[in-house]
């Protein structure tokens, strides 16, 4: 079995409190950043890479925060002063955040919609290896933990000492280990994507690739995760509870929208192809 004991607080200055999680977020945003330029230098793209990325952060955070206050929303009615803090993030609400940001972003600086998808492109080989990172603050935080497990070994079962992010009924019990199967699925579609970047066109297609195979575990492991069918984890239909059904949003709006721009661009070869022969035909016949 294996026990989880470390601190969630890694230090404090002075009142403030310094938690693993918020350590592996600022890291995975840093490897974003690096990647991110990385990519767009290879693929010649220079414009609005900072801005967008630094007003991303700030969609990303506003939307994850808010979605945590949702989730949560009867404990923050009781405390509303913890509503305006970080110590709560909810991953699927960052995604939403930076969606909403990028395009106020596009609407604002007139970008085409093209270029925004190349930046797209960019922007979800980081963000997967970023969002594993976060995931791995999840597991030395304790936060986003599962269900209690019939198993006693680890990898189907781990155990948390007591902490402020687990509930006193869950301190030494057996659970999913629900942080390291989010882990290793995002490592698995970073690893996925990193390798067929260069193979997804036209722009857009590979952001829409890594999303929807983001979408697809992560809907499938939050069934094991606990508070499901409580206020905090509200089933909504389906089964699904708040988070699965933004899972689900992802997944009907962006598969289609892949396969539709992958047929069309593999189309146009065959059109343009009969449309140069006739040109050809016009002008030996002129």
């Amino acid at each position: 079995m294996l026990t989880i004991s470390i601190n969630p607080v890694a230090f404090t200055i002075g009142s403030l409190e310094i938690r693993w999680y918020g350590i592996m977020a600022a890291l995975g945003v840093a490897s974003l950043l690096v990647i991110m330029l990385r990519e767009a230098k290879r693929r010649g793209l220079s414009r609005d890479i900072y801005s967008i990325f630094f007003w991303g952060v700030i969609g990303g955070v506003i939307g994850g925060r808010l979605a945590y206050v949702i989730y949560y929303w009867e404990q923050f009615m009781a405390n509303p002063r913890e509503i305006f803090g970080f110590q709560g993030l909810a991953q699927m609400g960052m995604i939403l955040g930076i969606i909403v940001a990028a395009l106020i972003y596009m609407g604002v600086t007139r970008m085409r919609f093209s270029t925004l998808l190349s930046i797209g492109d960019v922007f979800i080989v980081g963000a997967l290896l970023a969002l594993a990172m976060g995931r791995l603050g999840c597991t030395l935080n304790g936060c986003c933990y599962g269900q209690p497990s019939p198993f006693h070994v680890f990898p189907l079962a781990i155990m948390y000492t007591p902490r402020d992010t687990i509930p006193p009924q869950y301190w030494n019990v057996p659970l999913y280990p629900t942080q390291i199967y989010h882990v290793l699925w995002n490592l698995i579609v970073f690893a996925i994507v990193w390798v067929s970047r260069r193979k997804f066109k036209p722009a857009g297609s590979l952001v829409f690739f890594g999303f929807s195979l983001y979408a697809i575990g992560d809907l499938a492991l939050r069934f094991l995760r606990a508070g499901r069918g409580t206020a905090d984890g509200a089933i909504l239909f389906w089964g699904l509870d708040n988070p699965q059904v933004v899972d689900l949003a992802l997944i009907v709006i962006f598969l289609p929208w892949l396969i539709f721009k992958l047929r069309r661009f593999h189309e146009e070869p065959l059109v343009a192809e009969p449309a140069s022969e006739a040109r050809l035909e016009q002008n030996q016949e002129g």
